[in-house]
């Protein structure tokens, strides 16, 4: 066979080589040349790291731990619906009021019948986004069926709410939060409990334990809680404000409600008094919590925000914690610099020359430029009202470049 019959066969079938001549063939496809395997048959990045990563679906499969939710049928669902847009249809007021634009709708209402119905589940993958369950429980997660408000008393009558993922700040929560759930609700049917209930509430930071990147800080810790009277519940760790160090980002705090079987003696997790500020006695594992009492104990309630550094930690540091204040900071590298060359080729040799000169000394030209045109009553030269407008004659071109910089503001003139 001929090389020209062999590319002629090639380019009808791209995925032909030129095997028995010896010849690798270029394959075209609609005018481009293919590169390695045909489409049909190279895999994707993402097939080759799940072939290489390939895992058991039994053994990583995820547990529901949580409580389950009875629900009425479909069709008992279907005609509820119908039944409320039948009498909202038949209503001539709120017709009227919404032909004149008077209709105003109630938005607490509308919170709560979001929280009746997809809310929760919402806030389930809310969760899952953030790894709160991957962290604080592995391979297990929950439908939060309880309802958590909570909510920082700030200065005056002003509350920083707890919603899902929101930001507060340390100062904002540095004193404990006020909490409410209906206790007396059966978290499965959503009818009253026949008698009394108690629960558990544990707050936590999965990012803030200093040592055990693993573990977790305890932060609040109330157990026994009477039919949802946080105030009469059992305390065994007093409430801890959020320390995020400075330079980490931020960090997460999270709220898990906890429902008990009956009274739970928990003892074992009292801390002391004189070791409020021990960050290690608040070493905590959500996962062996629940694994110890998983039989006494059902998740039912979760909400969390994100905290990050602000200037009211660094007092907190040396009052609360009786330590130095942590300050991370990320060690840029010096940029590379080669050698000085007698003729730099297709580069401004202003540019270039400022690369090897004293950085301090090239702030002070900058800094000493910018004062010579400031006046010290009138405040800065005014900037010209269209900067293009005004040739630039007589200069060399990078003179040129650089007075227009000036003009524009832009470059590195801009920093000072």
């Amino acid at each position: 066979m001929s090389f020209s019959n062999l590319l002629m066969k090639s380019s009808l079938n791209p995925g032909v080589r030129g095997a028995q001549a010896g010849v690798l063939v270029a394959a075209t496809r609609q005018g481009h040349t293919i590169r390695g395997k045909a489409p049909g048959v190279a895999r994707s990045l993402e097939q080759r790291v799940r072939e290489e990563t390939a895992t058991d679906p039994e053994v990583v499969a995820r547990v529901n731990i949580g409580f389950p939710q009875l629900k009425e049928s479909r069709s008992a669902q279907l005609k509820k619906r119908l039944e409320h847009l039948k009498a909202q249809r038949s209503s001539k007021q709120l017709e009227q009021l919404a032909r004149s634009n008077k209709l105003i709708i109630d938005l607490e209402q509308v919170q709560r019948t979001y929280v009746k119905t997809t809310g929760q589940h919402d806030l389930r993958l809310l969760a899952d986004h953030y790894g709160i369950f991957e962290h604080l429980f592995g391979s297990a997660y929950f439908v939060p069926r309880v309802p958590l408000s909570i909510s920082y008393q700030l200065e005056g009558d002003s509350l920083a709410p707890v919603y899902n993922g929101n930001v507060i700040k340390p100062a904002e929560a540095a004193k404990a939060p006020q909490i409410s759930f209906e206790g007396q609700v059966d978290p499965i049917t959503g009818q009253p409990a026949g008698g009394d209930t108690f629960w558990t509430l544990v707050a936590s930071n999965p990012d803030a334990h200093f040592t055990n990147g693993q573990a977790e800080c305890l932060h609040w810790f109330i157990a026994n809680i009477p039919n949802g009277k946080v105030s009469d519940g059992q305390v065994l760790a007093e409430y801890l404000p959020p320390f995020p160090p400075r330079g980490l980002g931020y960090q997460r705090m999270v709220f898990v409600l906890y429902k008990q079987q009956a009274r739970l003696d928990l003892g074992a997790y009292q801390l002391a008094a004189e070791d409020y500020s021990n960050l290690e006695k608040r070493t905590f594992s959500t996962l062996d919590f629940y694994r110890q009492h998983q039989e006494q104990l059902t998740p039912a309630g979760l909400a969390f925000y994100q905290t990050d550094w602000d200037d009211s930690l660094t007092q907190f540091y040396h009052d609360v914690l009786k330590r130095k204040e942590p300050v991370y900071e990320y060690d840029f590298p010096k940029p590379y610099l080669a050698d000085q060359k007698f003729f730099p080729l297709k580069q401004p040799f202003n540019l270039y020359m400022d690369k090897h000169r004293d950085q301090k000394q090239l702030n002070k030209e900058y800094l000493e430029r910018k004062l010579a045109k400031t006046h010290p009553f009138d405040g800065p030269q005014q900037p010209l009202r269209f900067p293009n407008a005004h040739p630039i004659r007589d200069v060399p071109s990078w003179l040129k470049t650089e007075i227009r910089k000036q003009r524009l503001g832009t470059g590195r003139v801009q920093d000072y």
